[in-house]
């Protein structure tokens, strides 16, 4: 389970089986979780727990790093 980022107490990663399935982020911070889509568009899946005010900082915090997410997919995909 690669970890992507940790910020604001969020931790956003990836399962190292689901390669096969779009390209996508999964989120969470205690309890709460969160699953979004990145392509072809940001999307979100679902968020379990979390208030709006958080959802809204997790988006934020997608769209600023996206190029790093996405870098950071393709390059552990691509090694398994």
């Amino acid at each position: 389970m690669p970890v992507i980022l940790r910020i604001k107490g969020f931790k956003f990663y990836f399962y190292s089986n689901e390669g096969e399935e779009p390209m996508h982020i999964h989120v969470n911070k205690a309890e709460n979780n969160g699953k979004i889509w990145l392509e072809p568009q940001i999307q979100v899946e679902y968020f379990y727990g979390f208030k709006s005010k958080e959802i809204k900082e997790i988006m934020d915090i997608i769209i600023k790093n996206i190029d790093k997410i996405k870098t950071s997919w393709n390059e552990h995909f691509k090694q398994i």
